[in-house]
């Protein structure tokens, strides 16, 4: 419910906002070149409500093209990682719990806007089986140069599978603000979230699932792990950067980033399951983890208009990460329960812009005993509007998560205390844009990689810990993508090969993944609406992939089972009405008639057939 009244209050706030007033003078239509987003980049784009094949690829949950991530069943659970060069790097440590973060606003994902008049954005989309999945913005400018943006993105469905629940809100509030003279900038927010899922662990016999007895259609009759289990993902964080200038050109700048974030992560089940352990005195299981971190980073630099923009910079990252867990076994083997620490590091960046060319240099390292380090190195080169290419080359040296190094909790295999050396990663990338067709190439390097495996190395039993890979691993890839048109036809298509060479299977990928969709667009009704329908493939080769541990909520590698190798076929139907776009689909509908192997993990299977819609509307006053 608590969607669906948010949803009435933005709806009657975007009506209010367009009521003309007509005592006063007829008002003024904004151009739509001027509703801008942009990040903390100063990356901007307008916003748009023109309907495009991009428009199709980014109507889903995480509202971006996720090319490379294959959703679970029940919308809002958890996403393989196909692409593996989509993997987040931070070269401070994190509290873990990865699989769980994907659909977590971090500081750099967070939007500000900038609007003539009051702008409404409203998603909404069905899920699996009961609920409803929406988010809803509403931005307005009380001054030209101060921006108030209010949004809360919320999904509920119970999913096809017993005990798969999905429930969760991301509560987001955002300020922006200049000075009349431009030489002050801010931009604040804050965020709060919180993920809930029931956790199943997965079906216990997939021959279930893959047989055509009629009662196991319905897939709530099939056999799960655990039936009364589930997690919950929840954090709050306040933020704000802002800079001063001296002079309008020619000047120093002093600049002043800072966060304060505390997350939980906490895992419940009141009937303990053998497959994980030995609980606590056959104790119900209640395992809570705590991190809380403060980040200040101030600097100065020298901007100029000849040589570009020179910053020096420190920061300092203090967190405590703790368990609020009475584990009989952490005691008896005399684990700490807490990790308190410090992080700085001093750093230089240089960025210099001449003519098409642009080059950017980041130098960072720790001087503190916890050593870290990252440098990169990006060239660009602009032939024209339509061509362009990238190359950046980064070598970082990251802490090891915390969850590595130390863990809590009522069943006895997931307790434990390590030392681990920095994972290194050396990488270069190359990103080229034609009017012909674009291209990205990755060649990586890794050497001390952290990873989780299952020890007991059978699905029925999982006792994950964490390793650390004494020897390098070198990783490649190549995406292709071309969208090709023809009067009212396109055909859009993107594939990416991958490639991994290592003494053992530590990280797997699939060596193909690709995205073909072949559409129709066309206006109808006296050109009052668009039509676009089309047919997607999507498709990925057979390889190990990684496994899911709702304990640690993040991914472990297994060498026992494949998945992939399976069509993905979607159809769909959209429109356009002036700023509402439409959109019905009938996704996976090859499952019909299709081979029933179709997997995310080993024991969690893709999505059945759905048909599912919804609508974005913008409204502008």
């Amino acid at each position: 419910m608590r969607i669906f009244y948010f949803f009435l209050f933005l709806f009657s706030i975007s009506l209010f906002s367009q009521e003309k007033d007509t005592s006063s003078v007829k008002s003024i239509k904004a151009d739509i070149s001027l509703y801008k987003i942009y990040n903390l980049k100063k990356d901007t784009i307008v916003v748009d409500t023109s309907l495009t094949i991009a428009d199709e690829y980014k109507y889903n949950y995480l509202r971006k093209d996720n090319f490379g991530l294959l959703p679970f069943s029940n919308e809002g659970f958890l996403y393989t990682q196909l692409d593996f060069s989509k993997k987040k790097t931070f070269i401070f440590p994190q509290f873990g719990f990865h699989a769980k973060q994907v659909a977590y606003l971090d500081v750099n994902e967070i939007s500000y806007y900038s609007v003539p008049t009051p702008l409404t954005d409203i998603y909404f989309k069905t899920v699996m089986r009961q609920g409803q999945s929406l988010d809803a913005l509403l931005s307005l400018n009380t001054q030209k140069n101060l921006n108030f943006t209010v949004a809360y993105k919320a999904i509920r469905s119970v999913g096809d599978y017993f005990n798969s629940l999905t429930s969760s809100g991301h509560f987001r509030f955002t300020t922006s603000y200049f000075a009349p003279n431009k030489k002050y900038f801010l931009n604040a927010h804050f965020v709060g979230q919180d993920i809930l899922n029931q956790e199943s662990g997965g079906i216990k016999d997939v021959s279930q699932f893959e047989s055509n007895e009629p009662s196991f259609k319905q897939r709530e009759r099939l056999d799960v792990y655990f039936d009364n289990a589930s997690s919950k993902l929840k954090g709050n964080r306040f933020f704000i950067d802002h800079n001063y200038k001296l002079k309008d050109s020619n000047s120093l700048v002093f600049k002043h980033q800072a966060f304060y974030e505390y997350k939980f992560y906490e895992f419940l089940q009141p009937t303990p399951s053998s497959r994980l352990g030995v609980p606590d005195n056959g104790a119900s299981i209640n395992n809570k983890t705590r991190f809380d971190v403060f980040y200040n980073k101030v600097g100065v630099s020298f901007l100029t208009k000849k040589i570009g923009e020179l910053n020096f910079f420190i920061d300092n990252y203090v967190y405590n990460q703790f368990y609020v867990t009475n584990s009989l076994t952490a005691i008896a083997l005399n684990l700490p329960n807490n990790l308190h620490s410090r992080v700085n590091t001093v750093g230089a960046q240089y960025d210099f812009f001449h003519s098409k060319w642009k080059f950017n240099i980041l130098a960072q390292n720790a001087f503190t005993d916890r050593k870290t380090s990252n440098f990169e190195v990006t060239a660009k080169y602009n032939w024209n509007v339509f061509s362009s290419i990238e190359i950046k080359a980064q070598q970082n040296s990251k802490l090891p998560d915390n969850i590595y190094l130390f863990a809590q909790s009522s069943y006895d295999k997931y307790n434990w205390s390590n030392s681990f050396k920095n994972e290194k990663e050396s990488s270069l990338k190359v990103l080229a844009t034609t009017k012909w067709l674009n291209l990205s190439a990755q060649y990586s390097i890794y050497n001390d990689k952290l990873y989780f495996y299952n020890d007991y190395e059978k699905i029925d039993t999982l006792y994950v810990s964490p390793k650390q890979y004494a020897k390098s691993i070198q990783y490649y890839n190549v995406e292709i993508s071309k969208e090709f048109k023809f009067k009212k036809f396109g055909l859009d298509n993107r594939i990416k090969f991958q490639d991994v060479k290592q003494d053992d299977k530590v990280v797997n990928v699939p060596s193909v993944i690709t995205r073909n969709t072949l559409y129709y667009t066309d206006h109808v009704f006296r050109k009052a609406m668009l039509i676009q329908t089309g047919l997607t493939f999507n498709y990925f080769s057979k390889y190990y992939a990684d496994d899911y541990n709702p304990i640690l909520g993040d991914f472990f590698v297994q060498r026992q089972t494949k998945i992939g190798g399976f069509p993905m076929l979607d159809f769909f139907v959209n429109a356009r009405v002036r700023q509402v776009r439409i959109y019905l689909k009938a996704e996976h509908f090859n499952a019909l008639f299709g081979d029933r192997n179709y997997y995310n993990t080993p024991n969690y299977p893709y999505r059945d057939f759905k048909v599912r819609f919804g609508l974005e509307w913008n409204f502008f006053k």
